[in-house]
């Protein structure tokens, strides 16, 4: 089997789904001035966030533990497609209601987000772990496209917010063509991953080769490739005789990893909602914009080898050198302009892009490709892990100070 043949296709694709992974819960992020005006007395940029993290941490952790056993096939086509319904389930909600808001609606906005949080446990992790066991290029255009969902959904709403009056009537339009869009693009991107990706040659080869050292979450995407009955075969004998790590000794051979990708997250989301808080204003956009697009950049730097850092000690003093963000920013804040502002963002996009990109592919180096997988899922829970402890710092520390 050509083991080259369809490579750039695969990497476009990649790039689609890591762009459907986050569309749904970035296009809920890009329009929170339209649930600020629907729901005033809520606080929706915090509460909507912090319900999203709860259930894909939540998630994410049972499915760690049970990713050996589970099909990464259906768990992908079901975590896409919960994004296409969630993103409908949004447009059903606001026409219903006409666009007014009261704690109904805001119960429905609440259990939509809930259910992106589960989507996103199942797709990015699933992903992740299934991109893992083939080639840190598919990796990092999968990382690449999450990051270009928030660029383009910022570019978007920058469009919107010029098409559109400035009022309620004018938000609510831009949501739903936000929402619109989201759904036909996660609706082609469960079609993508059902029905071509999975056919392509040099997919159906990483594939073929993970079985014989023990992967069985790759069975359904082989059978929809046309491979079915070699794959179970040499699967049960490589079982027979392997002797890959426990989840539990990965992850602690891996702790440095793990460790870096929580703490760069946790600095990120410490920072970054707040930039949202107050999302009607032309300086919050920019600042958005900012971060999307620095961040994008961030996940492009390691393709040039020279640049790329692979060194675990090298990555966690970058990691902890990010900390001086933590006062650079309260005094920018407090004493800066916005000149000062505009390039810690631009920093803290491009390093957490970086450093995600780095670690993630180049963790998984050299291991089996049941344990790749593994460390894949692992490692996207310690993302998970520390966004939600960043939103819950930059939660806290409005204790007292008025939570909006």
């Amino acid at each position: 089997m050509d083991n080259n043949h369809g490579r750039y296709n695969a990497l476009l694709l990649c790039w689609l789904f890591g762009n459907g992974c986050l569309l749904a819960w970035n296009t809920m992020l890009t329009v929170v001035d339209y649930y600020a005006y629907m729901f005033p007395r809520y606080h929706p940029s915090r509460i909507l966030a912090i319900i999203y993290q709860s259930f894909a941490i939540g998630a994410l952790s049972v499915l760690v533990y049970k990713e050996a056993s589970l099909n990464t096939r259906r768990r992908n086509l079901f975590g896409y497609s919960l994004f296409a319904l969630g993103s409908l389930a949004v447009l059903v909600v606001n026409l219903s209601t006409s666009g007014r808001g009261g704690i109904g609606s805001f119960i429905g906005v609440c259990v939509i987000s809930a259910a992106f949080g589960l989507a996103d446990a199942h797709v990015l992790g699933g992903m992740i772990g299934d991109l893992s066991l083939m080639a840190p290029e598919f990796v990092q255009s999968f990382l690449a496209g999450l990051a270009a969902s928030g660029a383009l959904t910022s570019g978007l709403r920058q469009v919107t917010k010029a098409v559109f009056k400035n009022s309620r009537d004018g938000l609510r339009k831009g949501a739903m063509l936000f929402f619109a869009i989201s759904v036909v693009f996660e609706l082609v991107c469960v079609m993508l991953y059902a029905y071509v990706f999975p056919k392509l040659s040099i997919v159906k080869y990483y594939r073929a080769q993970a079985v014989p050292q023990g992967s069985t979450t790759v069975w359904g995407d082989l059978a929809a490739g046309g491979i079915q009955e070699l794959p179970r075969r040499q699967a049960e004998e490589a079982l027979e005789i392997s002797d890959r790590f426990s989840n539990k000794v990965l992850f602690l051979l891996n702790l440095g990893n793990a460790i870096n990708l929580f703490l760069v997250y946790l600095v990120t989301f410490r920072f970054f909602p707040r930039l949202r808080k107050t999302a009607w204003n032309r300086y919050p956009l920019m600042l958005i914009a900012v971060f999307n697009v620095s961040h994008l950049v961030g996940r492009y730097v390691p393709l040039v080898k020279k640049l790329k850092m692979e060194s675990e000690k090298g990555l966690m003093i970058t990691t902890f050198g990010r900390f001086w963000l933590v006062p650079a920013f309260y005094f920018t804040a407090t004493y800066g302009n916005q000149v000062w502002m505009i390039f810690l963002t631009s920093v803290l996009g491009l390093s957490n892009g970086y450093l995600t990109v780095c670690i993630l592919t180049s963790a998984t180096e050299g291991h089996l490709a049941p344990e790749q997988n593994a460390l894949g899922n692992m490692l996207v829970l310690c993302i998970s892990g520390g966004m939600f402890a960043g939103v819950i710092c930059d939660w806290i520390w409005l204790i007292g100070k008025g939570w909006w």
